[in-house]
């Protein structure tokens, strides 16, 4: 608090000496709700939506030839940067102690570049229009967009001892994670920019080749999404599901295979980085202790009950991923098998976790008491749940000319998660936009508290 807030508040009394703390956090939360708002229409429209017209045309056409590889493409750019990097980036800058009006100014320069960079990623990806220039102009976006927010986090330091000569605070593992999987996250970035630019100058295709894009899934998958996940759960799921702490030893190496996993992969080495993702997916269940039985009640308050069952299923959901990744890069002819398993790891695993972890820890970030609706909680699961698992299964069946039924069930599996999605878009949004605000239960107790 600067001297000028300091003196204004004390003049006005004590009960007001907390407002300009209010306000500020009150200017974080509206931000906040800015970014989870973006996340939530890309997630909708330019993500959902258009994957699932693009599943209904696979299933027409009864395989990937009759879809361009641009629209495929452009539905997991506005997935994988629009939802999850827009949370990503929100939840990010609202936990960075700046409380500075500059602080506040970069942020929201980031967002509108963040964000519209990724819509017209898929303007141009979709539409073809004006693609060659639209390319670059988008990830050059995305790239400031991510310098900027790594130049904010880089102020964020660790406390100082408490004593004058006591060591500083080592780094807690969980943050270890939050960091890779953000450098995983630039890396991205920058190799999206590398490759816009490269197809802007050949001018003859608006889509990544196949190898080139089998190696960026795996960098945003393994690299960014996995790690920023486990990171958040060492950081919150013991407390919320009252089971023991997460198990250092047992993270260093989840995360150590991980690492390995992702070069191997992006280095082209299929088998090798397969195997070892599946032993960091096994590994962190283990060291995360979802795998243990709760200790005491879990915190449950606000949200439906259903919650601890929810988290747990999305690590199971994690090794299914993994395994099938093994199986795909041994026999995989037709992409349903790699499919799937980038279907299981990005909906089963990190949908199901925003899903559950979401109603958790949004309202509260931003300010807000309550969540809207626990029911439409439940009902977002559910639909997600059914729909992945009728995906999951079929895909590699139909693609792979296994059971030519599976087709059938293919568009079936999309409009369960079409809903799903849906819903919790609905309900999340519902509660930012009307539910009641902390901030003013806060300030209406702070003037009804008698001066001293």
């Amino acid at each position: 608090m600067t001297t000028a807030e300091k003196s204004t508040s004390v003049a006005q009394g004590p009960d007001t000496f907390v407002l300009p703390i209010l306000v500020r956090e009150k200017q974080k939360s509206l931000m906040l709700r800015a970014w989870i708002m973006g996340g939530l229409f890309f997630m909708a429209l330019p993500g959902t939506l258009l994957g699932f017209s693009n599943l209904m045309a696979i299933s027409a056409g009864h395989g990937l030839a009759a879809l361009p590889a641009a629209w495929l493409q452009g539905h997991g750019h506005a997935q994988m940067f629009g939802w999850i990097g827009s949370f990503v980036l929100g939840i990010g800058f609202y936990s960075q102690p700046g409380k500075e009006r500059t602080a506040l100014r970069r942020q929201f320069i980031c967002f509108v570049l963040w964000t519209l960079g990724v819509a017209l990623r898929w303007l141009a990806s979709v539409y073809g229009w004006h693609w060659e220039i639209l390319f670059p102009v988008s990830a050059g976006m995305e790239l400031v967009a991510i310098l900027i927010f790594l130049q904010a986090a880089s102020h964020h330091k660790l406390p100082a001892p408490a004593q004058p000569h006591a060591a500083r605070p080592k780094m807690e593992l969980w943050m270890l994670s939050v960091l890779l999987g953000t450098a995983g996250l630039a890396a991205g970035v920058i190799f999206n920019f590398v490759e816009c630019v490269h197809l802007a100058l050949r001018g003859q295709d608006r889509a990544f080749p196949h190898g080139l894009d089998q190696r960026y899934l795996v960098l945003l998958g393994w690299g960014f999404l996995a790690p920023m996940v486990w990171g958040f759960s060492a950081r919150w799921l013991h407390s919320f599901l009252s089971i023991p702490r997460p198990s250092a030893p047992l993270l260093k190496l989840a995360l150590a295979l991980d690492i390995a996993g992702v070069l191997c992969g992006v280095a082209g080495f299929a088998i090798a980085a397969a195997t070892l993702l599946t032993a960091s997916a096994v590994v962190i269940a283990f060291a995360i202790q979802v795998v243990r039985a709760a200790q005491g009640t879990p915190k449950v308050q606000g949200i439906h009950p259903s919650f601890p069952f929810f988290v747990r299923i999305t690590y199971l959901w994690l090794v299914i991923a993994a395994g099938m990744s093994i199986w795909a890069a041994l026999a995989d002819q037709h992409g349903g098998i790699w499919g799937a398993s980038r279907h299981a790891l990005t909906v089963g695993f990190a949908a199901t976790m925003v899903f559950s972890i979401g109603p958790r820890i949004l309202p509260h970030f931003s300010g807000v008491r309550a969540l809207f609706s626990k029911r439409l909680m439940l009902l977002s699961l559910l639909l997600l749940q059914i729909g992945c698992t009728l995906r999951v299964s079929s895909e590699p069946l139909a693609y792979e000319g296994i059971l030519p039924f599976a087709w059938k069930t293919l568009p079936i599996s999309g409009m369960l998660e079409l809903s799903g999605v849906i819903v919790f878009a609905i309900n999340i949004a519902l509660t930012l936009l009307a539910g009641k605000s902390a901030f003013a239960q806060t300030a209406e107790s702070q003037h009804a508290t008698p001066a001293a």
